[in-house]
């Protein structure tokens, strides 16, 4: 028994530190994409780092580090009662760890045009933030947000962050200039895109239906070769009136290849639909994010 809390312990121990290495890693990323980048080149940024950008560009007293702390107050609040202590916990560690890193690190990037600077920034941050998430918590600011959207709405992590973000870029582009705006606009779109691929893309599922009269052969070669489950619809054709036996299966993107070679090896002329998944629930195949 002793043995046994003690292994829990252990593995307790190793998730957490885990989770904050993610944390701090993605931090780090992302405070050099804006140290680095953002404030030498004068551009925003998305989120809750835009808005303390645009208070630290009229008040360049107050660091950024403090304006994003502040704002934060106001949103673990919301973490605390809509997504979960765990998240909550981790979050706050996250906004310290964030803002920290914000403060401390400071790397230079020689880099002059400015296209190429708000490309690299975004790649820099959608990359940072995608780590931050693919841990048990956030850096805070829009973080927390967008998983609440995801949450409650499925909404995707980079959409909720574009959509967001529309308010900062017409804000900057009134208080700043039209050219600044854009140049962020830039730098949100990559970072939103490269977020989605590194917390969800990578780890996307394909939705396979397939039509044909040699079903068992392929549920077996799918079954037993791939190890891939699936389900056998009852349908009927629409223009002949048969009845039909439809294969339906989730499958990652690796297995892809693989399954159509099997269905053109057993049926070429089998009636086949691949389709995208949003997000799946499952032990096996599941997508759904851990918050």
């Amino acid at each position: 028994m002793k043995f046994l809390f003690k292994r829990l312990n252990t593995k307790s121990l190793r998730q957490i530190l885990w989770n904050l290495t993610l944390i701090s890693f993605g931090s780090a990323l992302c405070a050099v994409s804006i140290n680095g980048i953002l404030i030498p080149q004068k551009f925003l940024s998305s989120g809750f780092v835009g808005l303390a950008l645009t208070i630290h560009y009229f008040f360049p007293a107050l660091t950024l580090a403090w304006i994003y702390f502040s704002l934060n107050v106001p949103l673990f609040v919301v973490g605390w009662k809509i997504v979960g202590r765990r998240f909550f916990f981790y979050s706050l560690a996250g906004m310290v760890i964030f803002s920290c890193a914000v403060q401390w690190i400071h790397v230079c990037v020689p880099i002059q045009d400015k296209i190429l600077n708000a490309l690299l920034a975004g790649i820099i941050t959608g990359v940072g933030s995608g780590i931050i998430l693919r841990s048990l918590g956030s850096g805070g600011g829009l973080d927390i947000l967008s998983v609440i959207m995801l949450q409650r709405f499925s909404i995707r992590l980079g959409s909720t962050s574009l959509a967001f973000n529309a308010v900062i870029l017409m804000g900057g582009a009134l208080l700043f200039t039209l050219e600044r705006a854009l140049y962020t606009l830039v730098f949100v779109f990559v970072s939103s895109y490269v977020l989605d691929i590194v917390v969800t893309g990578l780890s996307q599922r394909k939705t396979v239906f397939i039509i044909s009269p040699k079903w068992k052969e392929i549920s077996e070669e799918i079954l037993y070769k791939i190890g891939r489950g699936l389900t056998i619809i009852e349908g009927k054709g629409g223009f002949t009136g048969q009845n039909e036996q439809i294969i339906y299966a989730v499958i990652t993107f690796r297995e892809l290849v693989e399954f159509k070679r099997i269905i053109r090896r057993k049926d070429p002329s089998a009636f086949v639909v691949v389709t995208d998944t949003l997000e799946v629930m499952g032990n096996r195949i599941g997508t759904q994010p851990h918050w």
